[in-house]
């Protein structure tokens, strides 16, 4: 049966896990959304962020990434027209097309920033990326960027409920992989520790 041995992860590990990594906020309105770009499940990411956009919960989207291979299209300009399709107003987004990683997300991302709404006038963003990636991205942005506010929404779009992600291979493998990830990032100064309030230390939620 497919993630069968993964179902054997240790108790105390996929709690810890589940607590530190697989992390989102309460969100508010904001001044700005930050979409880290990705080449999976990229309907989802654009549905959820197009109608936290009509719900008013930011008047601007930033997405970064760029092109990857087996297309010529950087991440950003895909995931722009499927905004725009669904209504978002295209003057309402900005792109990033250089990043290939999430550092570069906000490094390269921040002149865009400040060269259409300016840095200063971001008090408050809310970050939108995979689920499996949730507490890296607030991180990432922590370190480069420490003076806005940062909540988070992280999108779901595997086949298997959040809470059970110890039991598809791929997801299992993605997540055990990011988890080893985050003490490395740390000693390179990657990331910094950001303390998120409203954190709901389980993988649930709505998205």
């Amino acid at each position: 049966q497919r993630g069968e041995a993964f179902v054997r992860l240790e108790p105390a590990l996929v709690e810890a896990i589940n607590a530190y990594l697989l992390v989102r906020t309460e969100i508010e309105p904001a001044d700005l959304a930050f979409i880290f770009g990705s080449r999976h499940g990229i309907e989802r990411f654009c549905d959820e962020a197009a109608r936290l956009w009509h719900e008013r919960y930011f008047p601007h989207v930033l997405v970064s990434g760029g092109v990857t291979p087996g297309d010529d299209r950087s991440e950003a300009s895909i995931l722009r027209a499927l905004l725009i399709e669904r209504g978002v107003d295209k003057n309402a987004i900005f792109i990033e097309e250089r990043a290939t990683n999430t550092g570069e997300n906000v490094l390269f991302s921040m002149p865009v920033i400040e060269e259409n709404l300016g840095l200063a006038n971001v008090r408050s963003l809310i970050a939108i990326g995979k689920f499996c990636t949730s507490r890296r991205y607030v991180m990432t942005l922590e370190r480069h960027w420490p003076e806005v506010r940062k909540m988070l929404y992280p999108i779901h779009y595997h086949g298997v409920a959040q809470e059970r992600w110890m039991e598809d291979e791929e997801l299992c493998t993605r997540i055990l992989g990011e988890w080893k990830r985050i003490e490395p990032y740390f000693q390179k100064g990657f990331i910094a520790e950001v303390d998120l309030p409203g954190v709901e230390f389980r993988p649930g939620g709505s998205t």
